[in-house]
């Protein structure tokens, strides 16, 4: 056998070892990938283009028919719809789930109607516009056991507010780190954030105005009556114990325990960046996923992260 037909043998044996251990890491592409594909939404309520990213799960185009449940996405301040696609391996994660995930831009807004600019409309939004948007474009469950939303930081108070202000249009919230305090945040609070104190100023008005006490979830929740705590969506929340968050969402943990209100809070090892977003965002995506009604022959649940429970 002459040389060139030896290298041959030793590149198909090393290409025959080698496949195996590739598509066990995940860097061979297999048959089960989402795709992702931009919106380009004009609203009328904001007067402006408000993009948002759409992952459509591997087998959507294989059907006409079925229908799949939706989970919302929300980035935090200073981000933009484009984050979770680009910062994070959402779309990767999103693969093994029969789920559409939608990312809608919110520029920083607080996912709430301003009380400072007319047109920053970002609750009404959510709920009047883009919500039967993806309707219509999408073949989705349009029942409230197929919605369910998600965020972090800034979108993770959006979330959690939507479950509580909005119970029947969602089954299922969550929130990653969540600046749950938003609402009733003063000057002294923000005194060296000025990006943030303007936003929070024009959004919610001065401290003590009726925009804020209807945005305010930690007064929201004390006034929660019985019949309302039984209406509301399953809530998830988590931080990092390195998070300068945490103590908010301790808080706000410790405010669900004493209404009675089913959730899960955990807290685990990060701060308040994207390498801990990324870690969490597949916990948020496998509770939606038992939470929502998925089309039959959903993938087998992967094993949940081990964390400290509260």
């Amino acid at each position: 056998m002459d040389q060139h037909s030896l290298l041959r043998i030793a590149v198909l044996l090393v290409t025959l070892f080698l496949y195996p251990l590739a598509s066990a890491s995940g860097s061979v592409p297999s048959r089960s990938v989402s795709s992702v594909e931009t919106v380009q939404f004009q609203s009328k309520l904001t007067n402006a283009t408000l993009p948002y990213n759409v992952i459509l799960p591997p087998d959507y185009r294989a059907s006409s028919v079925t229908r799949y449940p939706v989970l919302y996405l929300l980035h935090g301040f200073g981000g933009h719809y484009s984050d979770w696609v680009t910062r994070t391996n959402v779309a990767d994660y999103a693969a093994q789930y029969r789920m559409i995930v939608v990312m809608p831009e919110g520029n920083n807004g607080w996912y709430t109607d301003s009380t400072g600019v007319a047109t920053d409309k970002y609750e009404s939004y959510i709920l009047k516009e883009l919500i039967p948007d993806v309707q219509k474009r999408y073949r989705t469950i349009e029942a409230r056991y197929g919605r369910a939303v998600a965020g972090l930081s800034m979108g993770g108070y959006g979330s959690l507010k939507f479950g509580l202000k909005s119970p029947d249009t969602f089954v299922f919230v969550g929130s990653l780190s969540g600046a749950l305090a938003a609402a009733t945040w003063t000057e002294d609070d923000l005194k060296n954030l000025k990006s943030i104190r303007d936003s929070v100023f024009t959004v919610f008005g001065p401290t003590g105005s009726d925009v804020r006490k209807a945005n305010d979830i930690y007064e929201i929740t004390r006034g929660l009556s019985a019949a309302r705590v039984a209406a509301l969506p399953y809530i998830y929340l988590d931080c990092g114990t390195e998070d300068f968050l945490i103590s908010l969402n301790q808080q706000f943990a410790a405010l669900l325990r004493e209404k009675k209100i089913p959730h899960e809070y955990r807290e685990l090892p990060g701060d308040h960046n994207w390498a801990y977003w990324d870690q969490q965002i597949p916990e948020v995506l496998r509770i939606a996923a038992q939470k929502m009604r998925l089309p039959r022959g959903e993938s087998r649940q992967p094993q949940r992260r081990q964390a400290k429970r509260i």
